[in-house]
């Protein structure tokens, strides 16, 4: 005879630094989204008003999009590529030193499509 089965949340067996570490991804999460919001939105305003920027708000960016995917990203590969991605990123606009409105338009939409895959993509289920 087997036992009934319970509802009761299934708990990872070792606990004990299970919740700083949860808090600091969370606090990643807030820090990365935030620099990215604040980025993009320098970027956005930009290229509906017209006018021209400098490199800082793309440093920020790629920064915020470093520190989201060293708190988001679960698989090492990716997520080392994607901080090293970004990171080379803002190295590269930093050493040209101008942003041309091509730039800002790749920004924008690969913006946009990422938020819409996250918007539109359900999150797997632990079995």
């Amino acid at each position: 005879m087997q036992p009934e089965p319970t509802n009761k949340p299934v708990r990872p067996e070792s606990e004990d630094d299970s919740g700083s570490d949860n808090q600091m991804r969370v606090a990643g999460m807030i820090v990365g989204t935030a620099l990215i919001f604040l980025g993009f939105l320098d970027v956005f305003l930009s290229i509906s008003g017209g006018f021209e920027i400098d490199v800082i708000p793309l440093l920020i960016y790629f920064g915020g999009v470093a520190v989201w995917a060293n708190a988001v990203v679960e698989n090492m590969t990716l997520r080392y590529s994607v901080i090293g991605a970004s990171l080379l990123l803002a190295a590269v606009f930093f050493h040209y030193g101008e942003v041309l409105f091509w730039h800002k338009q790749v920004v924008f939409w690969v913006t946009v499509v990422v938020v819409m895959y996250f918007m539109f993509n359900e999150p797997k289920k632990p079995a």
